[in-house]
């Protein structure tokens, strides 16, 4: 009988030989949280008499934490995220669930969908707004772009994302998110 290493039962022990494309295990939980920052931009809107109020514009910096759930080389996922605004907005918030799947060493690309509430400064009678949002995005770490072997396979990753407040609003935003 041939003999069998120790490291090569210990790899097939530890994943039954099965990983999602950043080589991870399959299935599990991987928790995160980010900084991002972007800009918001509302519609104009109709009040009850008639008249269009000005538009609902603000910078925003904040921060995002949730958690993903990897299905092999897809994933699904619940995040929180909590900006302060600059401008028209003093605040943001809001939950949304995300899904998608996974790209290149590190990367994921993805749909979300959640609710999220922005409290206005008021100062051109703009009210407070909460609404059903929806949007998509990518991940991509130093890997992706050439940078291999600067971290682990968790770790950092750039995330870039595009979201819409009922279609009322555009939401590009960017930043940093750390996986663990």
């Amino acid at each position: 009988m041939g003999s069998t290493s120790s490291s090569t039962i210990e790899r097939a022990t530890q994943n039954d030989g099965y990983t999602s494309p950043d080589g991870s295990k399959p299935f599990g939980i991987e928790p995160y949280f980010g900084i991002v920052g972007g800009y918001n931009s509302f519609d104009r809107v109709t009040d009850n008499t008639g008249f269009q109020r000005p538009r609902y514009n603000g910078w925003l910096v904040g921060g995002v934490v949730g958690v993903n759930i990897p299905l092999g080389p897809l994933f699904v996922g619940v995040e929180g995220h909590g900006a302060r605004g600059f401008g028209d907005i003093r605040w943001e918030y809001g939950v949304r669930g995300r899904g998608g799947f996974r790209a290149g060493d590190s990367g994921m690309i993805y749909a979300s969908a959640g609710y999220t509430w922005s409290d206005a400064l008021n100062r051109r009678g703009n009210p407070d707004r909460q609404d059903w949002m929806w949007g998509m995005g990518a991940e991509f770490g130093p890997r992706d772009i050439g940078l291999g072997g600067v971290t682990s396979r968790s770790g950092p990753r750039f995330r870039v994302s595009v979201e819409t407040a009922d279609f009322e609003s555009l939401r590009p935003m960017a930043g940093v998110i750390f996986h663990f």
